[in-house]
């Protein structure tokens, strides 16, 4: 029984076991203090300069002043009020489409060429013009000279667009009228056809006295390229080593005054595109870009029962290198009054073009310019063949004979 008893006694703990177990007591020290160290030094890096650097916090301490796309709740609105049921479009998420915000830095060194300058005549809301020149800048464009009327010259979108770096914002006042009267177009036989005419003419020769006006601006700006664009067209800069439009005209040879972009144009993919710059996907390509067997062979099922291959235009933009006596030619070109000028069409780089990729692009037809419905009267205000079909649609069909 004593044999017994003092088998079933508790023995002291040998050394090795002793080891054993404060091995494994620092081994789960370690285990437990390393994740915490590792949370509190990503903490500190995080807030050591006062605050997370949160790009759409940087926008402004007013909360007037965010961009569409800020605001956590999708439910929420933009406090503009004229434009909140517009700039809403964008609310949809916690994390914007595009990361705006008020001083776009993109790290760039200011002696870096050439510089490039866009200008647009325009009447769009901050949900399209915001992206659109955010794309622009992301690729290399330097400035932007914005003729503005209607939406996008109201107090709430212009106050945003002149608070970004690199942006001009013009007004079409009376000051402005009477300078433009001035011009030297007025006394140009390659525009007088499209003078005293409603609508798309009057669009259009707009467009030529604001380039006229923007080739100074950028001229004294020190820019070297100019681009006229639709705040519904992206420059789509392939074949150049890097995807920069900077990097694509530092690359053309210099004795070429003008580069032609070919346009694509989008396709109707769906009838509830809100926001064509991230939703639509599908181009139809200049015919420039295709091999005539292609471009022939196809033409019929690509028309799909329209007037032309294209709904709207096919001849594409062009940049304009910044010289003496350089003007515009239309919306689309840049001519020189000294000379021919040189161009060069590239074989890859294009304009997307999103023109009736959202179905209230249609809609919002009916409420244009004033002319009548009919076959004639659609004439003396739309220049272009699918422009004048899809007013009479608008102003006669319902919604569902549009859809269809």
């Amino acid at each position: 029984m004593a044999g017994l008893y003092t088998s079933l006694r508790p023995q002291p703990p040998s050394s090795s076991s002793s080891s054993q177990q404060s091995f494994f007591s620092k081994v789960l020290l370690l285990l437990t203090i390393l994740p915490l160290s590792l949370a509190l030094f990503a903490f500190v890096l995080q807030w050591r300069g006062g605050g997370v650097d949160d790009p759409i916090t940087r926008w402004s301490p007013e909360e007037s002043h965010k961009f569409p796309g800020m605001d956590s709740s999708p439910l929420a609105t933009v406090s503009h009020s004229s434009q909140s049921s517009d700039c809403s479009l964008l609310a949809h998420t916690d994390t914007p489409s595009f990361p705006y915000y008020k001083d776009w830095k993109f790290k760039l060194h200011p002696d870096l060429k050439p510089k490039i300058c866009i200008t647009t005549s325009t009447s769009a809301g901050l949900e399209q013009i915001l992206p659109w020149m955010f794309y622009h800048k992301v690729i290399g464009v330097s400035s932007f000279l914005l003729f503005v009327e209607g939406k996008a010259a109201s107090p709430d979108v212009s106050k945003v667009l002149e608070s970004i770096p690199g942006v001009k914002v013009i007004y079409r006042t009376r000051k402005l009228e009477e300078q433009q009267a001035k011009s030297r177009i007025w006394n140009e036989t390659w525009l007088s056809s499209f003078f005293y005419k409603p609508c798309n003419y009057e669009l259009f020769v707009k467009q030529s006295l604001n380039m006229e006006m923007a080739i100074v601006m950028a001229r004294d700006a020190g820019m070297d390229w100019i681009i006229h664009l639709d705040t519904d067209e992206l420059i789509h800069p392939a074949g150049a080593r890097e995807y920069s439009l900077r990097q694509l005209l530092l690359d053309v040879p210099s004795n070429f005054d003008m580069v032609i972009f070919p346009n694509y144009e989008s396709s109707v993919e769906r009838d509830d595109i809100k926001d064509p710059f991230t939703e639509v996907s599908m181009f139809k390509k200049n015919y420039d870009h295709l091999t005539k067997d292609t471009y022939f062979g196809m033409y019929k099922e690509a028309t799909r029962g329209n007037p032309n291959y294209f709904l709207t235009y096919g001849n594409g933009k062009a940049a304009a290198r910044i010289q003496d006596h350089l003007r515009p030619n239309g919306a689309h070109r840049w001519h020189n009054y000294m000379k021919t000028p040189k161009e060069i069409k590239l074989e890859e780089a294009a304009v997307l073009h999103y023109t009736y990729s959202k179905f209230s692009d249609l809609t919002s037809r009916r409420d244009r310019c004033g002319c009548k419905p009919t076959k004639e009267d659609v004439k003396r205000c739309f220049m272009l063949e699918f422009d004048r079909s899809a007013f009479i649609i608008a102003s006669t069909a319902t919604e569902d004979e549009m859809l269809n």
